[in-house]
């Protein structure tokens, strides 16, 4: 013990308490070199480097330590150096309770001069020490981009160089100069540049606005059709949740998407209605912002006072929420250029500028970029290169690339996650089926995808002696296998969800689990979480229970084969009996949601047939849902809310619940108009309402009237969410019309439904609690990041299905199809080909290319060109072509056939003739 403080300090109650500090040093802690014989084998934890290699820097020719000082493992490490190219860093330094670098904090010395101070300690300490053996000749040197500390060290006779400076000397990997974030204000400052933004306030004059109610908090979100456009969500209660409507580049003031900023609410007369424009940045340099300012002007039209939305500017930025990107650099004429321009593959977020030696190396490649600042003179932000990933267009890259931009965690499980597993071969034992019931007896059968792995689902159904009918849903018992709190548990939760692309699933949990003991395959015991329900022959509710079982599954069916069983006259065997009970009473349970008021909107899904060698999708076509498909959707709802009932009776502040929002009455805005052009009323007042008038809709001569309707009205809803029932009141699922409901039904691909299997488990007496299970706060928690996950699943998912579908019309070249107007713009019109289920825009305004007389009505809505009117639902014929002009944004290019329109319908050109001409077979046998 080197000493002790003691202390007297008030208590609430008026008492004196007496606080004694001590301090515990150690003098046997190793310095962690193998090769240092005064410690001897006093090496606790990783060990460094035997002997550091020898980078070949020119500054420090002999071996060497780095001791990066902590602003640089801040800013510098993660993103800057590359592992094996360089001297190795520290992997563990003195720690404070070592006797020969503990330091106290001196009078008048704040804690990072006191931290510096530390540092600077522990590396003359460790050059001392080297020399003590004689057989080294190693040399700590301290690494700091800190001017004052640099000078202190070089007092103190410590070797210290800067970042910049040390990896300029590794002559060897002159790439990792590219790597070097741009801190300070001189290299974020570009040359000669004027000032284009306002100053962002300091975060102690926001948090004072913030108070007084002169600046709103809230989250910016870029707009992916409009560069010059964002919208904030206002951060409060729930009555003052709204958006605020960014619009121009100052206004913008350097926020990235996903930042938190503070942002200035302006007059009435200067607020705006959010534009019909479609606009991307092609600009190449700062001289175009007067272009900006130009377009600007696109942005404002007369519209009526109530299209008007609260308008701001961002006036302080006050937390970054800035990740690594993927994109390409932009094209440059001038090759031999250190400064370029980086496009982000996410259309929210602006180019960014870096420096690179590379830039031959790199063109065509999608890399990596980290953003390090945004000055005010610059249209845009700096950064630096991290990280080659691959040439574009390669599917293996192109997936890295989608997985990395929506933040899905796909490395392969770690040994730690792995050890939790059980061993094999497993069988189910006597302590397995304490408190589980044996259902083995029992018709249980699943229906699924074809080639579907992870089965969470099975279920029975069969006829009582009382006359009754008893249906069991059997859930895959995930739990048994994933306990509270180990590193299994804990990576299960980071995931949150399994990710199902094209053509590769990225699991929640380890493939043991779910593609194996966890999947409800046929014909092997499993164990399962029952939900079993009594019924009468109008699907009315008389009794449910719930029990942890084992089951024997005794088929594991497509929708197509339960499909073909229920129809077909010859079969009457045990399987297809229980399915055609199931199948009978889904649709009375149907049909009762319906009248409640539950809405059965319209998705377009596409299904990709993959070449068996290749896996290049070779055909394209829209899922057909069967029967069977509802029939399992029925009897999961059902299960989903039983189950949600019985663990908020039992834990009214802790239930992991599911909702989903009505939406705002503005929503509708889009799909009222829409069904006003076509003399149909929708309306939207209760979900009932909707569901009803959706369900009248109906135009003899154009049956697809009513899917493009649902689909329209599929998109004015809100996203549903998970919460805690104990920091909510507003329970109801608008879409499934029911006042309560969570997720039971799926726990081999969702977290969510691990946790309500142990809520439901404890409710039982099957399972006991832990302390987090019923922490309300810590379930609020979990949600948040089970919604981020499923939200980013989603887009991972959709981004998957546009890229296959890229590949799918290179191969096959120009086609014309039949298309529908979903959405009007001012320069353009949203299509969806019905037999693709492919939505895309065709623009009516070309580069270099006479502009076409353009008439936009927001009322009706509708687009007039040259004397022909577009309005939601028309009719059209478009051409489809692959576009790549643009390597980094590949797109899926639509172009009008039909109607012919005077200077606007123009043949294909010869590149597009190239797709199905001799460059299509070239492209073949290049591949």
């Amino acid at each position: 013990m080197l000493k002790s403080k003691t202390f007297l300090k008030k208590t609430r109650a008026g008492g004196v308490v007496k606080i004694v500090r001590e301090h515990y040093l150690r003098d046997d802690i190793g310095c962690g070199t193998p090769a240092c014989s005064a410690c001897g084998a006093a090496h606790a934890g990783p060990a460094l480097e035997l002997q550091p290699r020898d980078q070949a820097s020119s500054l420090c020719p002999w071996p060497h330590y780095l001791l990066p000082d902590t602003n640089v493992l801040l800013h510098q490490i993660i993103s800057a150096w590359k592992p094996g190219t360089w001297a190795s860093v520290v992997s563990r330094l003195r720690p404070p309770g070592s006797l020969e670098t503990y330091i106290e904090q001196e009078q008048g010395e704040n804690a990072n001069d006191r931290n510096d101070r530390a540092i600077r300690v522990a590396a003359k300490w460790y050059n001392e020490h080297l020399k003590m053996s004689a057989e080294n000749q190693l040399q700590v040197i301290l690494i700091t981009n800190d001017k004052k500390n640099k000078e202190k060290a070089a007092e103190e006779g410590i070797p210290a160089f800067t970042c910049e400076e040390y990896v300029k000397s590794l002559t060897a990997n002159p790439e990792l100069i590219d790597r070097l974030a741009c801190l300070s204000d001189e290299m974020n400052e570009i040359e000669s540049g004027k000032i284009i933004f306002s100053e962002h306030l300091p975060l102690s004059k926001l948090q004072q606005g913030i108070k007084s109610g002169s600046y709103l908090q809230g989250t910016f979100r870029a707009s992916r059709e409009n560069y010059l456009e964002a919208t904030v969500w206002i951060h409060g209660d729930k009555e003052d949740e709204k958006e605020i409507l960014i619009q121009g580049l100052k206004h913008l003031n350097r926020a990235i998407h996903e930042d938190i900023v503070a942002v200035e609410l302006l007059p009435k007369s200067q607020w705006v209605a959010p534009s019909s424009v479609v606009l991307h940045d092609e600009g190449q340099n700062e001289d175009d912002v007067e272009k900006d300012e130009e377009r600007e002007l696109l942005l404002k039209t007369a519209v009526s006072e109530k299209m008007l939305r609260p308008t701001g500017r961002v006036v302080g930025i006050i937390k970054r929420n800035w990740r690594p990107y993927c994109g390409m650099l932009s094209k440059s004429d001038i090759k031999e250029s250190r400064r370029h321009l980086f496009t982000p593959a996410d259309k929210r977020i602006p180019r960014i500028r870096i420096e690179t030696r590379q830039a031959s190396a790199l063109e065509g490649r999608r890399i990596i970029v980290a953003i390090d600042g945004w000055p005010r003179n610059s249209r845009y932000p700096n950064g630096h290169f991290v990280k080659n990933l691959g040439d574009v267009g390669e599917k293996e890259t192109e997936t890295e690339v989608l997985l990395l931009e929506h933040d899905v965690p796909h490395q392969p499980f770690s040994q730690a996650v792995l050890s939790f597993l059980p061993k094999m071969p497993w069988s189910i034992t006597e302590k397995d089926m304490k408190n589980r019931e044996d259902l083995r007896h029992l018709c249980v059968c699943s229906v699924d995808p074809p080639g579907c792995t992870d089965i969470d689902d099975a279920l029975h159904c069969r006829e009582l002696s009382n006359g009754n009918l008893e249906v069991g849903v059997h859930i895959a018992d995930v739990s048994h296998f994933i306990r509270p709190g180990n590193a299994l548990d804990q990576e299960s939760a980071r995931r949150g969800t399994t990710v199902y692309l094209c053509e590769k699933r990225i699991d929640m949990v380890p493939e043991l689990l779910s593609s194996n003991l966890c999947s409800l395959r046929s014909n092997v015991d499993r164990l399962a979480f029952s939900c079993i329900w009594e019924l009468n022959h109008n699907a009315e509710i008389l009794k449910t229970r719930f029990t942890k079982s084992v089951i024997n599954s005794k088929a594991s069916l497509t929708y197509a084969e339960a499909q073909m069983r229920i129809d077909s006259a010859a079969m009457n065997d045990d399987i297809t009996t229980s399915l055609r009970g199931l199948n009978k009473l889904a649709k009375i349970l149907k049909r009762g949601r319906i009248e409640k008021g539950a809405l059965t909107l319209s998705s377009p899904e596409i299904r990709f047939h993959m070449d068996s060698e290749t896996h290049d999708p070779i055909d394209l076509q829209t899922k057909e849902l069967r029967e069977t498909n509802s029939m399992v959707e029925e009897f999961m709802l059902l299960a989903n809310i039983s189950v949600a009932k019985k663990i908020h009776e039992e834990f009214s502040e802790h239930a992991l619940l599911r909702k989903h929002p009505a939406p705002p009455p503005s929503n509708y805005d889009v799909l009222v108009k829409a069904a006003k052009s076509k003399n149909l009323e929708i309306r939207t007042d209760t979900a009932k309402s909707l569901a009803d008038s959706l369900d009248r809709a109906e135009c003899p001569d154009f049956p697809y009237l009513n899917t493009l309707l649902r689909i329209l009205a599929t998109r004015c809803m809100m996203q549903a969410v998970y919460f805690c029932s104990g920091m909510d009141s507003d329970f109801h699922h608008y879409g499934l019309a029911s006042p309560i409901y969570t997720h039971f039904t799926s726990p081999i691909r969702r977290y969510a439904d691990i946790i309500v299997h142990r809520l439901l488990a404890v409710a039982i007496g099957a399972d006991c609690t832990y302390p987090e299970l019923t922490d309300k706060h810590k379930l609020s928690d979990i949600c948040k990041n089970l919604n981020f996950r499923h939200k980013m699943a989603q887009y991972a998912q959709r981004a998957s299905v546009a890229f296959h579908t890229q590949l799918f019309f290179k191969s096959k070249g120009i086609v014309s199809e039949e298309a529908y107007i979903l959405f009007v713009r001012k320069n353009a019109i949203v299509v969806l080909i019905p037999k693709y289920g492919l939505e895309g825009t065709v623009f009516f305004e070309e580069k270099d290319k006479p502009k076409p007389r353009l008439t936009y009505d927001d009322e009706i809505p509708s687009l007039r060109i040259e004397g022909t009117v577009f309005h939601v639902f028309d009719k059209v014929k478009v051409k489809i072509t692959l576009d790549s002009s643009n390597l980094q944004h590949q797109k899926i290019r639509m172009a009008l056939v039909e109607p012919q329109i005077p200077g606007i319908n123009m043949p294909p050109d010869v590149s597009d003739m190239d797709l199905n001409g001799p460059g299509g077979k070239k492209r073949k046998l290049e591949k």
